[in-house]
């Protein structure tokens, strides 16, 4: 069965002008959380905080895996996405988040012949 795909990465502006990248199911109500200084500890000591962007609906581990990938992007790499001006580095790195892993099959360290 396939996952639900009901989750979001987001980026938020702080009152410093930071960026800072989450995940959630309900972006509305975590952004809420991080304004009323309930999120996350950066962004409780940078108030106030605002939504800059959200992705499209994600299963949840390639939401985390899109989080991941946006918290190592730079500050300009950020802020394109946030303004629209970066779609290619952006399907790029969903595509990334939404790709399963290779792994190899499994095989066995001793041959039958042992």
């Amino acid at each position: 069965m396939p996952a639900a795909e009901t989750w979001r990465a987001y980026l938020v502006r702080c009152g410093d002008g930071s960026l800072y990248a989450g995940v959630t199911t309900d972006v509305a109500r975590r952004v809420a959380e991080h304004a009323c200084g309930q999120g996350a500890r950066y962004t409780r000591s940078r108030p106030p905080v605002v939504l800059a962007w959200r992705s499209r609906l994600l299963d949840k581990r390639a939401a985390h895996r899109l989080e991941a990938r946006l918290k190592r992007l730079t500050r300009a790499q950020k802020l394109a996405i946030t303004t629209g001006r970066e779609r290619t580095l952006l399907r790029r790195l969903i595509d990334q988040a939404r790709r399963v892993p290779y792994s190899s099959p499994s095989v066995s360290p001793c041959p039958d012949s042992c």
